[in-house]
């Protein structure tokens, strides 16, 4: 089986079969990762430039190491350390490194549409590694990953995206994938945080009320407050956020089931969660970041056209 799409630029344009896909490969990669040598020669031969016009820890690393242990080659380049800081465009500096005889590209840049531009522009496959506050098809994919891992199944599951909803490119992947897998979604967050149309736009249930959403959702994906994407104050303070929406152990205890808690990172710790929340047994953080592997290694595998038919 191959994908429908060349480029893996958001969930929006992955069908189902594709997702499922994905998931499958990612699977049979995290297989891969648990056995002594880990590395296999998938990828032997194919040139991956690592893209990253805005800063990143997590991603750029997990992407890095899933290229290695497909056994790519791999160029990174960061714009602050490039011809960008000198006045060249987008298109001059990936031209630049095509000439190179790059084959994959993952980028990450903070303009909305990004990675559809250069699509549209180079022959090279391109993996969009977060546009904006667009989208973040990687991340959407190793939260699904790990939610099937955890709970068994998509289908059905209730699953709440809490917080920043406004900036988030996680949130919109989030959606589109869990909506197409058969989840049931609900976004909560403060007013201000949560865009106006959302509900129509996406077809997902709003609420304003943190306690009554963790009792509804098998699965709480709380998201970070991103004040560097905020040009405008929107709520009074991290503390007066955190008492209304921060989770607490108490109010976890307090609950009449037990949810599974995630989170992409970084955590502000004491103002989305906890301490004693983020590290307790409910949450599945650590296991989203050693999914993320297993998924960016099957992204690029597929997406690399050396699978054969």
């Amino acid at each position: 089986m191959r994908l429908s799409t060349r480029h893996l630029l958001g969930i929006k344009d992955l069908t189902k079969e594709d997702i499922t896909l994905i998931l499958e490969t990612a699977r049979q990669f995290k297989e891969v990762l648990q056995r002594p040598v880990k590395k296999v020669p998938s990828l032997r031969d194919v040139v991956v430039v690592n893209l990253f016009f805005e800063n990143s820890t997590r991603t750029r690393i997990s992407f890095e190491l899933a290229e290695k242990r497909l056994s790519a080659d791999t160029v990174n380049f960061t714009a602050s350390a490039s011809s960008v800081k000198k006045g060249e465009t987008l298109l001059d500096t990936v031209n630049n490194i095509l000439s190179m005889k790059v084959d994959m590209v993952v980028m990450r840049h903070s303009a909305s549409g990004a990675p559809h531009f250069l699509a549209q522009h180079i022959p090279a496959a391109i993996i969009n590694a977060g546009d904006g506050i667009n989208e973040h098809p990687t991340q959407g994919l190793l939260d699904a990953f790990s939610i099937e891992e955890k709970t068994g199944s998509l289908q059905g599951r209730k699953v709440a995206i809490i917080g920043d909803i406004m900036h988030s490119r996680v949130a919109q992947s989030n959606i589109y994938l869990l909506k197409k897998m058969g989840a049931e979604v609900v976004v909560c967050g403060p007013p201000t945080l949560i865009p106006k149309h959302i509900a129509g736009a996406l077809g997902v249930t709003v609420s304003y009320n943190l306690r009554e959403t963790l009792e509804w959702c098998d699965v709480a994906n709380v998201l970070r407050i991103q004040l560097e994407r905020q040009n405008q104050v929107l709520f009074s303070s991290l503390r007066e956020y955190n008492l209304a929406y921060g989770i607490s152990r108490r109010m976890l205890d307090s609950l009449h089931k037990e949810i599974v808690i995630m989170h992409p990172g970084p955590i502000n710790r004491g103002v989305e969660l906890d301490s004693d929340v983020a590290d307790s047994k409910q949450s599945i953080i650590l296991q989203q970041v050693e999914n993320g592997v297993a998924v960016r290694m099957a992204a690029l595998y597929l997406l690399s056209g050396q699978q054969s038919s």
